[in-house]
């Protein structure tokens, strides 16, 4: 049994909905095919890095100690920028060579400092057990 005829434009709407729905399927697919490839690299991530953290517990520990002490230092860097940007922020919209000069001042500094602050705080971070596969 096939229903009524319908217009030229409804079939064509009908067409345009599969095909909507085709690719939308697909999309869903290569996100799960995306969130699994980055769920098991996080997975061998956590892995190697537990494996490190049990094969050096000292250093684990310093790294954990050395993150904890320079947290307060990283805070007061931070405050440091953060109130040298208010006090100057006019003078950043007005001259690119103040806002370069403040840039190039904290930028590098700031940058690596984040960069030692994280690798320390994950070398040192507790041992995680990884999550449940679902």
């Amino acid at each position: 049994m096939s229903g009524p005829a319908l217009s030229p434009a409804v079939d064509e709407q009908v067409r345009l909905m599969r095909e909507m729905v085709i690719s939308q399927q697909r999309t869903c697919e290569l996100l799960a095919e995306l969130l699994s490839q980055v769920s098991q690299q996080q997975r061998q991530r956590n892995a190697e890095l537990k494996a490190w953290k049990e094969a050096n517990p000292d250093l684990a520990k310093s790294c954990r100690e050395a993150a904890e002490a320079l947290s307060s230092v990283h805070t007061e860097f931070l405050g440091s920028v953060a109130r040298e940007a208010a006090e100057n922020a006019d003078s950043f919209t007005d001259s690119d060579y103040a806002l370069g000069e403040f840039v190039d001042r904290y930028g590098p500094r700031l940058a690596h400092f984040n960069g030692v602050l994280q690798m320390l705080s994950q070398l040192g971070s507790p041992a995680v057990s990884p999550p449940a596969e679902a």
